[in-house]
């Protein structure tokens, strides 16, 4: 085409609402109390789950390793993300952008399999709860928990290698807070078409398979649960599950709202709005959300509470 500009991108650019450059100490200080309490929220989790002994059960194995995840997964991209703020804009090399990409694309992925590991571990307690302790066995822990770091490691590599393999030139600003794939398909020239095919192919194996997984399994106990004969028994029954469910469907209901949509008439400015949400708002309420609607978190919490301050007494 006449007049393209064909340099070969380099470096990136990213900037950080553009639009609203008074937003950005505000901000910055929303979002860095976001990400403070991220970190005290998720370590504290895994720390609880460590000690009392009353939650080393499959359940809360699986929950801490998704509250270390979190901290992984906020943590790749918050920092950053505060620097644009205070300075608003980014530069990023060709390789940091891609790393970026990769790590992020792991930890999501990760979490995306343990959501459906824990919506698992849900159906085996409800639908088969005298199996449940022949099933769940520590090795078998283990061994799902290996499976999704090696599936996401899997998938990231595949999806990086395959998105920076494309060609890349003219602008180098992403109108974006962190590298992720949307804004970066935006700057590829060239034919594309077989690298988006196996990206997407990628993706269908870590989002589509993952939500399959937890939709049957909340089908079977929804069915178990309405065998019950007491409503006493269905709402205990069903609490085991509701703190899952709440956040299945904050992770998984911006991700899809952001990567399964439609490309024409996406909105810049909205698009960084919901990769807030699943970058710093989701990864910061899950344990609250675990904490505050399961009654065996917050009987170890007060446990814990209470031991410090007598620790503390003269």
């Amino acid at each position: 085409m006449a007049g393209r500009n064909d340099t070969v991108v380099t470096e990136f650019f990213l900037t950080a609402f553009p639009e609203h450059p008074e937003w950005g100490l505000p901000l910055f200080l929303v979002f860095l109390s976001f990400y403070l309490l991220t970190l005290l929220g998720n370590t504290g989790m895994v720390i609880l789950i460590r000690v009392d002994g009353r939650l080393h059960t499959p359940m809360y194995f699986f929950l801490g390793h998704l509250s270390f995840v979190d901290i992984c997964y906020s943590s790749v991209t918050v920092p950053q993300m505060l620097a644009m703020l205070l300075e608003r804009r980014a530069v990023l090399s060709y390789t940091r952008c891609a790393a970026q990409f990769f790590l992020f694309t792991f930890f999501a992925s990760i979490d995306c399999y343990l959501l459906a590991i824990m919506a698992y571990d849900r159906y085996v307690a409800v639908c088969r709860p005298l199996l449940y302790v022949t099933v769940m066995t520590e090795k078998a822990r283990w061994g799902l928990l290996a499976a999704a770091y090696a599936a996401g490691f899997s998938s990231a590599f595949v999806r990086t290698v395959t998105a920076f393999t494309l060609s890349f030139c003219g602008t180098n600003e992403i109108d974006f807070i962190f590298c992720d794939l949307p804004p970066l398909l935006k700057l590829t020239c060239g034919d594309s078409y077989t690298q988006e095919v196996v990206i997407i192919v990628f993706a269908i194996f870590v989002m589509p398979l993952c939500v399959l997984v937890i939709l049957v399994s909340y089908v079977f106990i929804i069915v178990a649960i309405m065998r019950i004969r007491s409503a006493g028994g269905r709402a205990k029954t069903f609490s085991t599950c509701a703190s899952h469910l709440t956040a299945v469907s904050l992770f998984f209901g911006t991700l899809i709202f952001m990567y399964l949509r439609g490309n024409s008439g996406q909105s810049s400015e909205e698009d960084r709005a919901v990769s807030v949400l699943y970058t710093v708002v989701t990864p910061m309420l899950n344990p609250f959300i675990y904490s505050l609607r399961n009654k065996e978190v917050k009987e170890a919490v007060v446990k814990a509470l209470s031991r410090s301050k007598s620790r503390g007494r003269p």
